[in-house]
């Protein structure tokens, strides 16, 4: 479906639900009834950024930090792989421990599993990155949260716009299926620049994308912000699955903390999806990027049953491919 600002705007503005079933249409012809489970595993809640959103910045002194260790990072792969997943995502924050060596080292270890390798651990040199695909690297997840350039640097001290866009466009260069995103419900943020999220998402091509509503943090700038965005960021995410039809969109951990169904919801509007969470309980609740996330007391397997259950319920599939953006099974 071809769609200009102006009718992208209309439709975020609108409040018409056929919407969610025509962008379920679409990932049913294009994407099949197939769900890919990508088991997640956040290996360090350490970053050297000041996000205004993030419980994880780096200002916020009330977090307890941690890192996993190789052991425990390859354990959860294991346990991953007996789940039947075939994808593991490595997801921190901006952490200079992890160096290039490491995080190859890591890759490396990873691949013997026969796994699909996603990195999402921000803003590296190209260098790095090459590094990493050379390593086995499959996907690499950055987020540009937001394309609105005042709005962005307002949010991201130290941090420039133009160099996380370049970053992108790295990977894409580099061959990795390339993920980004959006959070909906930013203060200051108006729906032109929504709009302009999404035709960013389509001018890069993007393989992945993730959306997710604002949930403020108590320890962060925005701790005062709504966080009544549930509706507005499944609309995006609908309207990214008309224009993107093929790609790969997650219905997000943060959709089910707003709502008590939503990643069901956001599976019947587009989405084909879900990464549980692998890291052990004891981690979980400090890998606080906002507050009362889901899950974070349930084991991985149970996590795992749940959300198999869910995802039949609605007569959907578990993939038993690597999910790669061409996979339909």
């Amino acid at each position: 479906m071809s769609l200009n600002k102006k009718d992208i705007i209309e439709i975020l503005k609108s409040s018409d639900d056929e919407l969610f079933r025509k962008a379920d249409e679409v990932r049913k012809e294009y994407k099949g009834d197939f769900v890919h489970l990508r088991g997640l595993i956040e290996f360090t809640n350490i970053c050297r950024c000041n996000c205004f959103y993030c419980g994880l910045r780096a200002e916020n002194k009330e977090l307890e930090r941690y890192r996993l260790s190789e052991d425990e990072i390859l354990n959860c792969v294991k346990n991953a792989v007996n789940m039947g997943y075939k994808t593991v995502v490595l997801q921190g924050g901006e952490d200079k421990y992890y160096t290039r060596d490491k995080i190859c080292n890591l890759i490396e270890k990873i691949k013997n599993y026969d796994v699909a390798v996603t990195l999402s651990i921000g803003e590296r040199s190209f260098e790095d990155y090459k590094a990493f695909k050379a390593s086995g690297a499959d996907r690499y997840l950055l987020r540009i949260e937001t394309t609105d350039k005042e709005l962005y640097k307002q949010l991201h001290p130290n941090m420039d716009f133009e160099h996380r866009k370049k970053c992108l466009y790295e990977l894409k260069e580099l061959g990795y299926e390339t993920g980004t995103g959006c959070i909906v419900g930013l203060p200051n943020q108006s729906i032109e620049a929504l709009a302009d999220d999404i035709l960013f998402f389509k001018e890069l091509d993007a393989d992945m994308v993730g959306v997710g509503p604002l949930i403020p943090h108590p320890n962060t700038p925005l701790a005062n912000a709504k966080k009544d965005n549930f509706n507005l960021a499944l609309r995006v995410m609908a309207v990214i699955r008309l224009i993107l039809k093929d790609i790969n969109i997650p219905a997000t951990t943060a959709m089910e903390t707003l709502h008590p169904n939503g990643r069901i919801i956001a599976l019947k509007s587009g989405a084909n999806v879900v990464m549980p969470n692998m890291t052990d309980t004891k981690y979980r609740a400090k890998y606080e990027i906002y507050p009362d996330k889901i899950c974070i007391n349930e084991s991985p397997d149970k996590c795992a049953i749940c959300i198999k259950s869910k995802i039949e319920s609605i007569g959907r599939k578990i993939s038993t491919s690597k999910g790669f953006r061409k996979d339909n099974y």
